[in-house]
C-alpha cells in the first residue's frame, strides 16, 4: 500500500540523485516519470563508490560531514534490496603517501580499519561500491522514462508544465536533478541563483578489460576498482572543466599514478578514457529538498553521488509527502 495517495511526479534527470528519488517515489506508490536526454552521463562515468571512510579520511571531514557520509553509506543495505542493485561490501585499500595520516583521521572519526605501518597500507570494510552500468539499469525499472532534454518550466494553476524536446510533460510536483546543467528558463529568479552556486567538476577515467585488482584500491593520485570483467581506473577532479573530451595527458599521469598505487611495472593496457562533469556546492554537500511549491532539487553531490543517492533519495520523498526532511543540513535554502 502506498503511504500517500499517489501523485504525478516528474524528475529531470537520469543520474544516480534523479534515478534513486524516482525508484524511492516509486517504491512509496507515486506515479514518477523521468525525463532524460539519454546517453553516458556522469553517474556513469564513474566506479561507483560508496566509501564514507576513505572520503573522509582524505579530505579530512568535521566529524558531522563524516557521520552523514556513513548514514548515506547505511542507507544502501535495504535501498539497494528493494531496487535490486548489486552492493558490493569488499574490503577498500589504501597505499603509498602519508597512510599513517589517513589511518589517525580514520580512528579520529570512528571508522574501523586495519593500518600495517611496515607494508605502508591501510584497509576498512567500512567502504562499498556497485556496479554503475548495473545500478543505473536497476533504479530505472518501474519508473516512466522519457527521452527527451526539459528546456523549460512554467506553472499552470495547481501543476508544473515542462517543455521537452518530446514534447510537454505535466506532473504536480517536480524534482530537478539536472547535475551541473545550466538553469533551464522559466525557473524562479531565486532558483536560478541557487543553481548559480553548483560549481561543474569534470572526472576522468579509464575502463580497463584487464582485471588488475580484486577490491578498491587507493593511493596518492589515483584508485583502481574492480568494474565488470575488468577494472577502472579513476579519477581526476577538475573544477570548471565542462568538457567531455578526454584530456591525453591527464590521463597518462593518471595511468602512471595507477601504476605507482599498485607496485607495478607500467606495461600496455586495453583502456577507454571517458569524461563525465559532476556538480559541486561550496560547502561540499548537495542540495536535497523543496524550493518552492510542488518544486525539488536533488543536486551538487561533488564526487559522492554513489554514496548519497539514497540518503538524498529520502530526503525529496519525505518532503514530495509533506514531512519534514531528516537532514536538514541539505535543505536547498541554507545558502540563501
Amino acid at each position: 500500500m502506498p503511504l500517500f495517495n499517489s501523485q504525478d511526479i516528474l524528475v529531470v534527470g537520469a543520474g544516480v540523485l534523479g534515478l534513486c528519488t524516482a525508484a524511492e517515489l516509486a517504491r512509496r506508490g507515486h506515479a514518477v516519470t523521468v525525463v532524460d536526454p539519454g546517453g553516458l552521463n556522469a553517474s556513469g562515468v564513474a566506479a561507483g563508490m560508496i566509501a564514507p571512510a576513505m572520503e573522509a579520511a582524505i579530505d579530512d571531514l568535521s566529524p558531522d560531514h563524516a557521520a552523514l557520509l556513513r548514514r548515506a553509506r547505511d542507507a544502501w543495505a535495504e535501498f539497494a534490496a528493494t531496487t535490486g542493485v548489486r552492493l558490493d561490501r569488499d574490503p577498500a585499500e589504501w597505499r603509498g603517501g602519508d597512510v599513517e595520516a589517513l589511518a589517525e583521521r580514520l580512528a579520529v572519526l570512528g571508522f574501523t580499519h586495519e593500518y600495517d605501518r611496515d607494508a605502508g597500507r591501510l584497509t576498512t570494510h567500512e567502504d562499498w561500491k556497485v556496479e554503475p552500468g548495473q545500478a543505473l539499469t536497476a533504479l530505472g525499472r518501474g519508473v516512466r522514462l522519457i527521452e527527451g532534454r526539459a528546456t523549460g518550466l512554467t506553472r499552470e494553476g495547481a501543476r508544473w508544465r515542462v517543455e521537452t524536446t518530446a514534447g510537454p510533460v505535466e506532473a504536480d510536483q517536480v524534482v530537478l536533478a539536472t547535475g551541473a546543467a545550466e538553469a533551464m528558463a522559466g525557473l524562479p529568479e531565486d532558483l536560478v541563483r541557487l543553481l548559480g552556486l553548483i560549481t561543474p567538476i569534470r572526472g576522468q577515467i579509464g575502463l580497463v578489460s584487464e582485471r588488475l585488482v580484486d577490491h578498491v584500491v587507493r593511493g596518492p593520485g589515483a584508485y583502481v576498482a574492480p568494474m565488470g570483467q575488468g577494472c577502472v581506473i579513476g579519477a581526476t577532479m577538475e573544477a570548471g572543466e565542462r568538457s567531455l573530451t578526454p584530456d591525453p595527458e591527464r590521463c597518462a599521469q593518471m595511468l602512471a599514478a595507477a601504476w605507482a598505487v599498485l607496485g607495478r611495472t607500467p606495461r600496455p593496457l586495453q583502456i577507454e578514457w571517458r569524461a563525465g562533469v559532476r556538480g559541486a556546492t561550496p560547502d561540499g554537500l548537495p542540495m536535497a529538498g523543496a524550493v518552492g511549491q510542488g518544486l525539488h532539487l536533488a543536486l551538487g553531490p561533488r564526487r559522492n553521488g554513489w554514496l548519497l543517492g539514497p540518503l538524498v533519495a529520502g530526503v525529496v520523498a519525505d518532503e514530495v509527502e509533506g514531512r519534514s526532511s531528516k537532514e536538514p543540513t541539505l535543505a536547498p535554502r541554507r545558502f540563501t
